[in-house]
């Protein structure tokens, strides 16, 4: 895992901001839901919404190894046992032994 990953990661276990180069952190409260949680970004882009008891997974717009690598660094810490991998152009999410199509805000429970 890559530091800035690191980093990620332990802000939004500590539920702090954080901005470091191309990737940032910030708390907040849903409205609709009265939820709290974490919003990560890169370049600008939502790729995730951590809450409690679930991860929300987005792409931002762009299917990039380095959306995957923030993404897997987030599953890994708050639902091991779960990834995105990548075949043929084409993202997955994995599971338990299973593999589904990857689409933009698919919620995961942890």
């Amino acid at each position: 895992m890559r530091k800035i990953e690191t980093q990620m990661n332990s802000a939004i276990r500590n539920r702090k901001d954080f901005r470091s180069g191309n990737t940032e952190v910030a708390q907040f409260i849903c409205s609709a839901t009265n939820r709290a949680g974490a919003i990560v970004k890169l370049h600008g882009n939502k790729i995730a919404e951590v809450y409690a008891n679930s991860i929300v997974l987005f792409d931002g717009g762009w299917q990039t190894v380095t959306t995957k690598s923030r993404l897997n660094a987030l599953l890994d810490e708050f639902a091991a046992g779960t990834g995105v991998i990548q075949r043929n152009f084409e993202w997955f999410l994995t599971y338990k032994h299973l593999k589904e199509d990857f689409v933009s805000g698919m919620e995961v429970a942890l």
